[in-house]
């Protein structure tokens, strides 16, 4: 069996809001739900795992009511850091179960269905797979000055592994170099491949986000070029 697990412990402070960013209305609707309704509607059979703070989850399950929301999801707490977040999400995956395991960001929920299917499909021939874009930007370091914008990309997610891989990974103790669950894997992976992620699976943070988000919805532009 596959699973996700969509971390959302966001506390809405770069948007300037008193609701945490991943409950806020997007087109009408809860990021979240958008997020998680894109993971179901890939596979009807996709084990979802939701780790939220345990203060969020009382007003999670009063939105779900409120927007009939009726997608299964198992809820682990959340963490202190996102290493923990996940690692919570994971001890709900049975200690026998195989397959792949795909982490995503709750706020991300602009992606197509051919994304996550590229990232699981990846995750099955190597033992990892995460999407990145290039660098449109001109990129300057600190010290040494400009650099050549060819030889980096920008991550996203979801990120997906192996099972067995993610356990091996998240058994060593937190370092402050994990940024994200790539930082984590990568060390133990025999072997990574790489898929071009989507310039509109953008992370909600701020509210040139929103904006963003509103206007790719209303165009359409989240959806797969045939």
């Amino acid at each position: 069996m596959d699973y996700a697990i969509i971390v959302a412990g966001g506390k809405g402070l770069r948007m300037g809001s008193d609701i945490p960013k991943q409950f806020l209305l997007l087109d009408g609707r809860p990021i979240l739900m958008r997020t998680i309704e894109r993971f179901r509607e890939y596979s009807p059979s996709l084990d979802i795992i939701l780790v939220l703070p345990r203060d969020q989850q009382d007003y999670w399950h009063e939105l779900c009511r409120k927007y009939s929301f009726d997608v299964k999801v198992r809820i682990a707490d959340g963490g202190d850091t996102r290493y923990q977040s996940v690692k919570n999400g994971l001890s709900l995956i049975g200690e026998a179960e195989r397959g792949v395991v795909g982490v995503h960001d709750g706020v991300r929920p602009l992606l197509t269905t051919d994304l996550i299917g590229r990232c699981y499909d990846g995750a099955r021939v190597a033992q990892m797979c995460i999407p990145v874009i290039p660098v449109t930007d001109t990129l300057r370091h600190k010290d040494k000055g400009t650099v050549p914008r060819s030889d980096y990309r920008l991550v996203q997610t979801p990120q997906c592994f192996r099972i067995s891989l993610m356990r091996k990974a998240y058994e060593q103790p937190y370092c402050e170099s994990f940024t994200d669950d790539a930082s984590v894997c990568e060390p133990f992976a025999e072997n990574a491949s790489f898929v071009d992620g989507e310039p509109t699976n953008i992370k909600i943070t701020r509210p040139f986000d929103m904006a963003v988000g509103e206007a790719i919805l209303k165009n359409g532009l989240n959806k797969p070029i045939c």
